[in-house]
């Protein structure tokens, strides 16, 4: 039974409120200052309030001023202009973000066991979703959404993939990795920070084995379906779990239909399909690598390799090709990589998303199925949906939204920083 919660209300009269509030006076309640030897970070005044609200990031537009000297990595107490304490934070003097917050608990100190503490955390909020119920394959941190700033920590079978994005996680790596190695227990953890975006924190790429041996071949199931993958040269961590509960919407959907899958990778969408019965899948990416992947993981399924067809072409000209061609399909995916990684790359962006989906949605039979998806940060979803809704007018359709998804669990957003729900997607259904 779900616990009543009961509020009381106020006894006085409408007079009696505004005399009461005639009296009152406002309160400034000040944050205390904290104790602390080490470096402080003192933001401007009026530059606090996003702090306040529990925004994870410091720019260095913010910043009023630095007493100490801190290293890159280093904690630095965050204040605002008369001292008062806002967060415990790892500075970088070479990034935009100068500061990722740690913690907003005066109390707390930045050590190993707050390392610890935080990768259980994470750990322990995945086992209460039983998040591994139907898969092998997971992410187990999440950044700044499972407060732990620029560190991305992905599970496959036994192997960890680790990337290390801000300076303060590069501080603690050796830290991060043992606590991995002693609650994961992994055969393997491989880091693959090499992302442009350490180029922008002024770290080096880094792409190696921190703890144990990485198994010649790895593959997790999900779902049932069993995937192949490269940790070591594939993309991002190897594989893309943020998508598998929307794999999983698109193997309902494929049944009996021709599927078209844009930006296919190592096949994800395509294995869903065939096993949902797609009448053909057409599969198309600029990787010949992946494409192998892919093929060698519609033969570890044992799927029916004709119903497969795969190109290895860049995804624009072969769209092109295919409206020339007069193809039309009942399903298409269109899942391209990160267009705009900042706010600054839309306007280019939105030309690229529209440009797919126009040719996406011209290659449709009545009644067919788009889902179509962005990992962009830098796109909003409204700024999404109303980039599609101009495709769709320029293309003469009427499409209806039947599903707006996200990223599974596993990627969890907190509240507080809504820059963490990167993955949008939208499946229309073009009218007959």
């Amino acid at each position: 039974m779900n616990p009543k919660i009961h509020i009381s209300q106020p006894r006085h009269t409408s007079h009696q409120r505004r005399k009461d509030n005639s009296r009152q006076q406002t309160t400034v309640i000040k944050s205390p200052v904290v104790p602390f030897s080490g470096p402080h970070l003192f933001v401007q005044d009026g530059r606090e309030k996003s702090l306040q609200r529990r925004h994870p990031w410091v720019f260095s537009g913010a910043v009023e001023r630095i007493e100490g000297a801190p290293a890159s990595g280093d904690t630095v107490q965050v204040c605002d202009t008369q001292g008062g304490f806002l967060a415990w934070a790892a500075y970088n003097p070479q990034s935009q973000i100068c500061a990722r917050v740690w913690s907003w608990q005066a109390a707390e100190k930045i050590d190993a066991d707050f390392i610890y503490r935080k990768i259980s955390n994470a750990l322990n909020a995945r086992n209460q979703l039983k998040l591994n119920q139907h898969s092998n394959g997971m992410r187990l941190i999440h950044g700044e959404s499972d407060g732990l700033p620029g560190l991305i920590v992905d599970q496959y079978a036994d192997v960890l993939v680790a990337q290390l994005g801000s300076a303060g996680a590069e501080r603690w790596r050796d830290t991060i990795a043992d606590v991995l190695q002693g609650l994961c227990k992994p055969v393997c953890i491989y880091e693959r920070s090499d992302s442009d975006g350490r180029e922008l924190e002024g770290l080096p790429k880094r792409n190696e084995i921190l703890r144990g041996k990485l198994p010649a071949e790895l593959s997790i199931a999900e779902n049932g379906i069993h995937i192949a993958l490269d940790v070591a040269a594939g993309q991002k961590t190897g594989f893309y779990l943020d998508q598998r509960d929307n794999r999983k919407l698109i193997g309902k959907l494929a049944e009996g239909r021709d599927v078209l899958n844009c930006f296919c990778y190592t096949g994800g969408f395509s294995l869903y399909a065939l096993r949902g019965g797609a009448k053909s899948v057409l599969s198309i990416d600029s990787s010949a690598e992946a494409l192998q992947l892919a093929q060698r993981n519609v033969e570890l399924n044992g799927f029916d390799a004709a119903r497969a067809e795969w190109q290895d072409k860049d995804v624009f000209e072969a769209l092109r090709k295919l409206r020339d061609q007069n193809r039309k399909f009942d399903l298409i995916v269109l899942d391209p990589p990160k267009f705009a990684p900042t706010a600054a790359f839309a306007e280019k962006a939105a030309r690229a998303y529209k440009d797919i989906n126009l040719l996406g949605l011209k290659l449709l039979r009545p009644g067919g199925i788009l889902a179509t998806f962005s990992c962009s940060g830098g796109i909003s979803d409204d700024l999404f949906q109303k980039i599609i809704a101009g495709a769709a007018l320029d293309a003469g359709v009427d499409a209806q939204i039947v599903h707006k998804v996200h990223a599974a669990a596993d990627h969890p957003v907190l509240l507080s920083f809504p820059e963490g729900a990167y993955l949008k997607g939208l499946v229309l259904r073009v009218a007959g």
